[in-house]
């Protein structure tokens, strides 16, 4: 393993002023999306979206540092048969892979779940650094309810992210670690930092245990936030004064970024939240967006799978990713929104 890439790595995908694209939702996830703007789920609609996407020069060249891709697209082609892969390395983006094989229920604790995919990791971590792979992803799920989240489901979730990221480094592949503290209930926002300040405690217990080593991973969590059902929500400020000091109190100085999951929060939230952060300032690391739905409804929406709103669908992707560029270095302000590109 050679640290110095792996940091090198690391800190192009928390570029000042660039963010990480997570285009990597699963078949099912992308079939709803799809299905919202009735549009057919094949994998040709599902190639022209994401080719779409990748050929925003814009965006990708001056605000996107990463793209996630899906399993299926890292071995698709464009149209005019470029790897979509190439078309992220020729915008000046690295291309990352999710690696997680989703979630099963865990065993003795209702209503919660582990994340799987370990057995032949290796393996596929090879295929996919030879594809031109730099970076992965694994997402662990952690819910907030009645009497969960078990220190079990705390245990395994962060014990499974810590293997994939010594697997990743061994393969010289930087990972992404991402503990997920779901935003679904009606939580209010004491209890998500509560929640997510043991996730993150646990999380960096097992990544020492397993030798990782921290300047060449990216840290991909929630914000402290109220649930979405919470009849009192927390306003902008207060969800960006504690999520920097549950930061604070948890993620080493060592890590070289953190970019932030939007988790179900709508486009111009995950912006407001972001900037407000970078405003706060003084942080040991950098701060920037790992957006999926966030970045693209509006893209998707414009588009709706007709080849003459392919530019329209651009337009929109731009905007939203220059939106969250300007909130990774604390500029963003809600007038720079109508000014649509």
């Amino acid at each position: 393993m050679n640290l110095a890439d792996l940091n090198k790595v690391a800190l192009a995908m928390v570029t000042p002023g660039k963010g990480i694209l997570a285009a990597d939702e699963s078949s099912g996830t992308i079939k709803k999306r799809f299905d919202a703007i009735k549009v057919e789920s094949t994998e040709e609609n599902r190639r022209d979206y994401r080719e779409m996407l990748f050929r925003s020069t814009e965006a990708m060249s001056k605000y996107v540092s990463g793209v996630i891709l899906y399993d299926e697209t890292i071995w698709q082609n464009a149209k005019d048969g470029t790897p979509l892969v190439k078309l992220i390395e020729q915008s000046g983006a690295i291309p990352g892979i999710k690696v997680d094989e989703g979630t099963q229920a865990l065993p003795q604790c209702p209503g919660e779940l582990v994340t799987v995919g370990l057995d032949k990791l290796a393996e596929r971590l090879k295929k996919y650094y030879e594809r031109g792979a730099r970076f992965a992803k694994w997402r662990a799920v952690i819910d907030i309810g009645s009497g969960i989240p078990t220190q079990t489901a705390i245990h395994v979730n962060a014990h499974a992210l810590a293997r994939y990221a010594a697997l990743c480094q061994a393969a010289q592949i930087v990972p992404i670690v991402e503990p997920e503290v779901l935003m679904d209930g009606d939580h209010d926002i004491e209890r998500c930092y509560d929640v997510t300040q043991r996730v993150l405690n646990k999380t960096f217990q097992e990544l020492r245990v397993q030798r990782v080593e921290l300047e060449g991973m990216v840290l991909k969590p929630n914000m402290a936030i109220s649930g979405k059902k919470c009849p009192k929500q927390a306003s902008v400020e207060e969800v960006a004064e504690k999520t920097v000091r549950l930061l604070k109190a948890c993620v080493p100085a060592a890590v070289p970024g953190i970019a932030f999951l939007s988790g179900g929060q709508s486009d111009e939230e995950a912006t407001a939240h972001l900037n407000a952060m970078n405003r706060i300032g003084g942080l040991p690391w950098r701060l920037t967006f790992s957006y999926g739905r966030a970045l693209q409804a509006a893209p998707q929406k414009a588009w709706s799978g007709k080849a003459e709103n392919v530019a329209a669908g651009q337009r929109a992707f731009t905007h939203r990713a220059r939106m969250n560029a300007l909130a990774s270095k604390g500029e963003w302000d809600t007038g720079q929104e109508k000014k649509v590109a």
